[in-house]
């Protein structure tokens, strides 16, 4: 049975139309205070009395007749207002003013959303991030962007519909590029980092750094004395380019091999060597997929504002 069946059957019942009374009620009143005027300006001394009298009565007989029709009609509401009933009819003036308040197409996707992360159904689930996905994603001129290529759907994380010279048409080099651009957004997030870091040591921590300006910091392994990593010679003491040079590749290029041949997290066929999870996910971020969504739009943002 519909629960709105009761307010169907009630929206049905005649309604009985308001009394004489009831609709000239305003207009009683009214008359009944001429009266009074009247028979204190027109009535003789002798019959003054007499006059004002009668027109006490009739004010206060149209008066009880008010009264009397307003208490039957407040009883009708209380006899309708039921508290079950009451409580229903606030539900629904709620639930209609948060449609009319945050729109019928956002409370749909929600509602698609969570269905989908119940059911495990990744088709549902791309409603849970379609500002950032799919065809109605913001795109990177808003509204003035015009029409995008075909083959920028949305689907990865970061694609405002921005390719104009066409470098991803092609599949494999559209995959090659997206996993170039997230390794070179997170080196650059921490080379952000990197150049804060040494300038808040020096300013705030005390800590006695020949040359913490971050574009002036590297010169300083030219000098005679070298370069100290965080003003300690105990950790390194850099004093050959070279050398450091020759490191760098080494390590960075050991490390970026282990990595894309899966290193100790290798992962099935047709996995997403970006974003391997496991071990390097200790905190579980991954395991929402709808907040694992917006992680890597966050991510990509923030690496492209760091390059």
């Amino acid at each position: 049975m519909s629960p709105y069946a009761s307010f169907d059957a009630e929206s049905q019942q005649t309604v009985s139309k308001p009394s004489f009374l009831q609709k000239h009620a305003l207009k009683l009143s009214a008359a009944a205070n001429v009266a009074l005027v009247a028979a204190l300006c027109f009535s003789g001394s002798s019959d003054l009395a007499s006059g004002i009298t009668r027109a006490r009565s009739g004010v206060k007989s149209a008066s009880m007749n008010v009264v009397q029709q307003s208490n039957q009609a407040l009883r009708t509401v209380q006899n309708i207002g039921s508290p079950s009933k009451v409580a229903m009819m606030m539900k629904i003036g709620k639930t209609v003013d948060q449609l009319q308040r945050s729109g019928v197409k956002d409370i749909a996707r929600e509602v698609i959303c969570a269905h989908g992360v119940n059911t495990d159904n990744a088709v549902l689930k791309n409603a849970c991030n379609a500002e950032f996905y799919g065809p109605n994603r913001g795109k990177w001129l808003g509204p003035f962007t015009g029409e995008v290529p075909a083959y920028l759907t949305g689907e990865f994380p970061g694609d405002y519909g921005w390719d104009h010279i066409g470098l991803s048409a092609d599949p494999e080099t559209f995959k090659r590029y997206r996993e170039t651009e997230v390794i070179h957004a997170r080196f650059a997030m921490l080379g952000a980092l990197g150049c804060l870091f040494p300038e808040l040591l020096a300013k705030y921590g005390g800590v006695p750094i020949a040359e913490p300006v971050w574009f002036k910091a590297g010169a300083q392994i030219f000098s005679e004395g070298g370069l100290d990593y965080l003003g300690n010679p105990n950790l390194i003491h850099a004093q050959s380019i070279t050398a450091i040079l020759t490191f760098q590749v080494i390590l960075m290029g050991a490390s970026e091999a282990y990595r894309v041949n899966g290193g100790p997290l290798a992962k099935p066929e047709g996995s997403d060597p970006i974003y391997p999870g496991g071990a390097l996910d200790p905190l579980g971020l991954a395991k929402n997929d709808a907040k694992f969504s917006e992680l890597k739009v966050k991510e990509i943002k923030n690496g492209r504002l760091a390059m």
